[in-house]
């Protein structure tokens, strides 16, 4: 446990040396959140969750610090406005950093005096949630570099795992009864249990995902101008805010590029398509015929197929499964209260972390949302 946490706490500090200080700060729209909050907010977490509860005579390293870095947890009191991160000019940068030694040398010799097993369970939970602000930390840095006209570099060699070499087949599945859900002895958030039955008709499953030369042809097709292939609130959606293309798409005099990490490039039509949201997965999808995978479909022929390199889109919604717990207290509210209105992707993608993501787990976004690195497999 103190391997892994101190491997991840030194992996977000990593992700973080190609970025110049002013990169720390900004926050472009409501919904990306600046890099030092993401660093702040994650040592938050295991100051106020575990050092506060289990360190005998621990002090905070600031009284103003859980006002300024909860993020949604009513329980533990006010916060600031998620729109007004950026704000944060103050604490800087390197007062943060310090804020994260401080902490991570108070619950490494807290680990080291004590295996209680609330503790360690909190622990756990700590570094799976610092393991996903780390993605969310990549994508909120692609978003602001992707919308700076000057287009900067994160890093020249960094890989979005967007090759597609396989061709594509179809997978069949026979209709039966299946256990969906959490079973192992590993870690898994509340949401993916309980385990329980779910009955599936027969079906078919694409073994690869769409990729950018498809998505292409739906364009060169008109199928953004099409309202039959969309939902109600997607068609108003598309309209409002005039889209047109995935997020990171640019159509040029030179042609069609696309801005990864690593830059403004090209676009690769046999890369993975990328950056779409459920409702432009859902529009393709019928305009080639086909639709989305349940995820209750996804996790039962997730063996038959290589993934982990897209959070790929359901067209299921983010519901309890049948005899959901909460946790109780603040940590009731970590997944629970965001069971409405969103939609399940399943998977993972080249920004999640090492030894983070798994069959079972559920990932969830509004269906119009579309900074994090998803992808689309078909179905019929």
């Amino acid at each position: 446990m103190i391997q892994e946490f101190i491997k991840t706490r030194a992996y977000s500090e990593e992700l973080c040396k190609p970025l110049q200080t002013e990169d720390f700060v900004i926050q472009p729209v409501e919904f990306v959140s600046p890099t030092k909050w993401h660093l702040a907010h994650t040592t938050w977490f295991f100051e106020v969750f575990v050092l506060t509860k289990f360190k005998k005579g621990y002090k905070l390293y600031n009284k103003n610090f859980p006002y300024l870095f909860n993020s949604y947890y009513e329980a533990k009191g006010d916060r600031v406005m998620r729109a007004h991160r950026g704000n944060l000019s103050r604490p800087t940068v390197d007062e943060i950093f310090r804020y994260r030694t401080y902490v991570t040398k108070a619950l490494k010799e807290l680990l080291e005096t004590s295996e209680e097993k609330e503790l360690l369970k909190l622990v756990e939970i700590g570094i799976h949630h610092e393991k996903q602000h780390q993605e969310l930390l990549l994508m909120d840095i692609k978003y602001c570099f992707g919308h700076n006209p000057l287009y900067p570099i994160y890093k020249s060699d960094f890989d979005e795992k967007s090759s597609e070499d396989s061709q594509q087949r179809w997978l069949s599945i026979e209709e039966g009864l299946f256990e969906i859900g959490h079973q192992e002895k590993g870690f898994c958030y509340d949401n993916e249990t309980k385990a329980h039955k779910v009955f599936l008709q027969k079906f078919e499953i694409s073994n690869r995902l769409v990729t950018n030369g498809e998505f292409l042809e739906f364009i060169n097709d008109g199928g953004y101008k099409k309202p039959l292939l969309w939902h109600a609130e997607a068609w108003d959606w598309i309209q409002n805010e005039k889209i047109e293309h995935p997020l990171y798409w640019q159509k040029t005099k030179e042609g069609w590029k696309e801005f990864h990490l690593s830059g403004l490039e090209k676009l690769n039509q046999n890369h993975v398509l990328s950056h779409v949201s459920y409702f432009e997965a859902s529009a393709f999808a019928q305009w080639k015929g086909y639709r989305l995978p349940t995820e209750f479909e996804w996790e039962v022929s997730q063996d038959q197929f290589s993934w982990g390199n897209r959070w790929e889109w359901t067209e299921s919604a983010y519901l309890p499964y049948p005899n959901y717990e909460k946790a109780p207290g603040a940590l009731g509210e970590y997944n629970g209260k965001f069971m409405v209105n969103q939609k399940v992707l399943r998977g993972g993608s080249a920004f999640t972390s090492g030894d983070h993501t798994r069959k079972t787990y559920r990932n969830f976004f509004h269906p119009h949302m579309r900074w994090q690195q998803n992808g689309v497999r078909l179905a019929k």
